[in-house]
């Protein structure tokens, strides 16, 4: 089947590939046995059943709440297939959820039974019922049972094509995230147009790392191997040392992922020399933000295969563009060609562009969403013409390849994920010493762009930086949470009076440091206590430093989220002991950390 012939649903899809693959390998993961097509479609048809009889069916919005792994890659296609598959973000905080819940009318959540999460309190206060996942990894990877709450029963069968069978929601400029409907034609148009670009067959393996609550890992990674019988290895997210445990182990031949993934695999590639002599990857993917063209060179360098830029947002169901596989050329710092729906350049006006000329992005196509659910006026505005207008801005050359120049709308592209700089604006003024507040992108050598934050206190009011880090991370997911944040009496405004996030940055004079007092130098003390010592080494390995002092702090040896997420991973595998993204903000120094895990290690004794 092709790009031309696309499966009419997703459990369509899964009945042909039940028919064509049915003793080949679906689903796997590092501790599960394998599923194979025949008794994953199995899988899915009793999940339908289950859900059907406990009310839910053919446009019921359920919201799944699931670490990564193979449970999640099955529930999305199991409920997807059966109902409309709204997969959150765990680390979200409870107004998170709560939005997220309603603005969906979740009709059920379904949720790992081992996880301690905010959603199961926030959809009870809603009343909706919840259902627990237990896995059965022993009996395959994917497998699961569903316990919970039973509602009247349906018998609505499976969906068809133009059925919504995902949503997400996308950062807007407002603050208040929009709901994307993407239909079953749009993901498996989506899905085959990946596999075509990258020539995916049968005989593949992708080792997935990409969250699966994100249109990259579903569409990219999961649904277009689906497409075409591969195999998808699910692992339980990214995770840089255990990369290449992963790579040898599962003998992919290919992966995706986003530029600071791929910079954290090459900053551990020499200890694994071994592994990449080994491997037998056919090309490296990379998407979701724009990826270094040095990174790309050192890629290719240290694996020896091609790596493949591409394209992708949620309202085109992930991929419009792609560099193409060799022999055809590739071009460093592009985007690459059309690769699913057709792609221009339009002049403010309206008017499209030829090549060399500098415009916004535009799309249309079957794989893009009709527009923006509940929210007429964001979608007339996001066409013109018919065509979807990105944001994103850039030129095609004569040979049709696209380049990124910049971007149009005031989001955030941390890392790969897309942030509404108006959330943390909002989080920040709920603090009653924050009078103005307006948050904006900083370049980032490794994520591209990262958060920081203006902020005006109000008259007689105080607060430090560490503190109104601390208020956002009690309220936003980890990621959201401003590395920086300046004090202003004024913030800066344009000609119009109107706050421009857009170049702030350079209206601040390039400078986003730290502007409370100054630290008081400390002497260097290294650690004493096991703790310490255990903490020391830890943030060695992640920050990549040696010689760190107990009495350092943590943001100033050019820590982030990002890298205090690694930690967090570490200290939990090695101590049975978790820190918290907060506990970085509170307690940012090695001897203050110790003391909290020190408490925690006794709290935790019998």
């Amino acid at each position: 089947m092709s790009a031309a012939d696309p499966s009419p649903g997703i459990y369509q899809l899964l009945v042909r590939g039940g028919a064509a693959y049915a003793d080949a390998v679906a689903l796997t993961a590092p501790d599960a046995a394998d599923l194979s097509y025949g008794c994953l479609l199995e899988h899915l048809e009793a999940t339908g059943r289950a859900l059907n009889e406990r009310g839910v069916g053919r446009g019921d919005a359920v919201a799944l709440v699931l670490p990564n792994g193979p449970e999640a890659a099955s529930a999305f296609l199991a409920v997807a297939a059966f109902a409309v598959s709204a997969p959150l973000n765990a680390a979200y905080r409870a107004p998170e959820f709560d939005f997220y819940l309603g603005d969906l009318d979740a009709r059920a959540l379904i949720i790992a039974a081992d996880l301690d999460s905010p959603a199961r309190e926030v959809a009870s206060a809603r009343g909706i019922p919840v259902l627990d996942l237990s896995p059965r990894r022993a009996d395959g990877a994917g497998l699961f049972d569903l316990w919970g709450e039973a509602g009247d029963p349906r018998g609505d069968g499976p969906a068809e094509s133009a059925d919504i069978a995902l949503v997400l929601h996308t950062s807007g400029t407002t603050g208040r995230p929009k709901r994307v409907p993407l239909t079953h034609a749009n993901l498996c148009i989506s899905a085959y147009n990946v596999a075509g670009m990258l020539r995916l067959t049968s005989h593949d393996c992708c080792l997935n790392v990409m969250p699966l609550f994100h249109i990259h890992g579903l569409v990219a990674a999961l649904l277009a191997s689906m497409a075409v019988g591969a195999n998808v290895v699910c692992t339980p997210g990214f995770d840089a040392p255990r990369f290449f445990e992963w790579m040898n182990a599962c003998r992919p031949t290919w992966y995706t992922a986003v530029p600071t993934m791929h910079q954290a695999i090459l900053s551990r590639a020499a200890e694994h020399r071994d592994v990449i002599a080994r491997a037998s990857l056919r090309f490296i993917r990379s998407s979701s933000a724009s990826l270094p063209p040095l990174t790309m060179t050192a890629l290719e360098s240290v694996f020896g295969t091609p790596v493949i830029e591409a394209y992708g947002m949620t309202e085109a169901a992930h991929q419009m563009t792609s560099n193409p596989l060799p022999p055809q050329s590739r071009k460093p710092g592009s985007v690459g060609l059309p690769a699913g729906p057709e792609v221009a350049v339009m002049s403010p006006s309206g008017q499209l562009l030829g090549a060399g000329q500098t415009g916004e992005v535009v799309i249309r196509g079957p794989s893009v969403t009709a527009g923006y659910a509940g929210d007429p006026d964001a979608s007339a505005k996001a066409f013109t013409d018919g065509w979807f207008r990105t944001g994103d801005e850039g030129y095609r050359d004569a040979e049709g390849f696209l380049f990124l120049t910049g971007r149009l709308k005031e989001m955030i592209n941390r890392g790969g994920e897309t942030i509404a700089p108006r959330e943390i604006d909002e989080a920040l003024l709920a603090h009653p010493a924050v009078a103005e507040a307006l948050a904006f992108a900083v370049p980032d050598e490794r994520l591209g762009e990262d958060i920081a934050a203006a902020v005006v206190l109000a008259a007689g009011g105080y607060a430090s930086e560490r503190e109104l880090r601390a208020w956002v991370a009690g309220r936003l997911a980890d990621h959201k949470v401003p590395a920086r944040i300046v004090f202003l009496d004024e913030i800066p405004k344009g000609t119009t009076g109107k706050l421009q996030r857009i170049g702030m940055h350079l209206r601040l004079g390039g400078s986003t440091e730290e502007s409370g007092p100054p630290e008081v130098e400390k002497p260097f003390t290294p650690p004493r206590t096991l703790a310490e010592k255990v903490l020391a080494e830890t943030w060695g390995e992640v920050l990549r430093r040696d010689g760190i002092s107990i009495h350092d702090d943590f943001l100033h040896l050019g820590g982030d989220s990002l890298l205090a997420t690694r930690i967090v991973a570490r200290l939990r595998s090695r101590l049975r002991v978790k820190l918290t993204l907060l506990d970085f903000f509170d307690a940012p120094t090695i001897v203050a950390q110790a003391l909290i895990l020190e408490a925690r290690l006794l709290d935790a004794d019998p």
